[in-house]
């Protein structure tokens, strides 16, 4: 089990740790719904160093960039990020990541930790282009600060303004005293902040210097728990629940990711599927009835018969009531439609609804 440079902060903290993808992770502090609406109100800090880093370099790094990946990285400026998605040959996602432009024939891709060597093995396949990579995953930490009060706290550690970055854009200056942080404006929560990328032996002096600038704003640390709960309730898929190596981007309500103006890997069939038509459809639903739905609960129709299987769900903590995702028959997607998801054999009644969940 591998450790970030935080996990003897955590478990200093008294956090419950558990293992996930390989690391010794914090899963909550004092509790996934406390966590979670810190978040939403206020500002608080997620250890999440267990990312992948790969710096890519070279004349051809946006050739093997688009080559790989279902965006179209040429649009991106430097110091502006994409979300972005790396397909198979067989009609599904090796990952989703994001990728920052650092420089002219310089960028960096964050990717997934349970996918890291996957990743890399499979950009490396189709690297005929002597693109130079390097794996930074072991060498950076990574700290995700979020919430609507994140920009207030944080300013006081650093001399670019923070309220000037735009969302899913980055800067690169002095945070916390270090020079040559990544100052990004993402985060997989929805309700605003950066994530601070460092390298392993500045990190906990970064974090100590976090808490200190946002003492007076109520910061706290949060896990991967509410972590969860806030990507679920603004609909951001989750590699492994509701995105994997068999669901194609087009079904998973990604095809404003995936652009056909170039070729890319699998692009030909991706696009015969666009023309097609998907059979199947990953949608956002709220019970209506009581229970809560769970990763590979079964979602049937009124009649019983199976139509589709639950990928995520929850209680969640900002809406007061049960949701979910998952992939149902195309002809159930529509807002609105009566569903059931089977719970301990019981059919419970539920509505497709339009995502996010969470609104501002």
């Amino acid at each position: 089990m591998k450790n970030t440079a935080l996990t003897h902060v955590h478990e200093s903290l008294g956090a419950k740790m558990v293992p996930f993808a390989g690391y010794n992770m914090p899963v909550q502090y004092e509790g996934v719904n406390a966590e979670h609406e810190t978040v939403r109100n206020g500002v608080g800090v997620f250890d999440v160093s267990h990312m992948g880093e790969f710096l890519l370099t070279g004349e051809n790094a946006l050739a093997l960039i688009q080559k790989v990946t279902s965006n179209d990285a040429s649009v991106l400026e430097i110091g502006k990020a994409q979300y972005s998605c790396l397909p198979n040959n067989d009609g599904g996602i090796v990952d989703d990541l994001i990728i920052y432009k650092m420089k002219e024939n310089q960028y960096l891709l964050v990717v997934n930790a349970s996918n890291i060597e996957k990743d890399w093995n499979w950009i490396s396949s189709h690297n005929d282009l002597g693109v130079e990579m390097r794996d930074l995953s072991e060498e950076y930490s990574l700290l995700a600060i979020q919430g609507p009060k994140a920009i207030e706290a944080m300013q006081s550690l650093t001399s670019v303004d923070l309220s000037a970055i735009k969302y899913y854009h980055f800067e690169v200056g002095p945070f916390a005293g270090i020079e040559n942080v990544i100052i990004s404006a993402t985060g997989y929560t929805g309700s605003g902040g950066f994530e601070i990328y460092c390298k392993n032996e500045e990190v906990e002096h970064v974090w100590n210097q976090v808490f200190e600038a946002g003492k007076s704003f109520g910061i706290k640390p949060v896990g991967l728990a509410a972590r969860d709960t806030l990507r679920l309730e603004m609909g951001f898929c989750l590699y492994g629940n509701d995105i994997n190596d068999t669901t194609s981007p087009l079904e998973a309500g990604l095809g404003w990711i995936t652009k056909f103006t170039k070729e890319f890997t699998n692009s030909e069939n991706l696009k015969k599927q666009k023309e097609a038509g998907v059979s199947r459809k990953l949608v956002g639903f709220e019970m209506v009835e009581r229970g809560i739905p769970r990763h590979d609960y079964e979602i049937v129709d009124a009649n019983g018969n199976n139509i589709g299987i639950v990928t995520s769900g929850t209680q969640a903590p900002s809406l007061g009531k049960a949701i979910g995702m998952g992939y149902v028959k195309t002809e159930f997607s529509t807002v609105d439609s009566e569903i059931f998801i089977l719970i301990r054999d019981k059919k419970i009644a539920a509505k497709v609804v339009k995502m996010p969940f969470y609104k501002k």
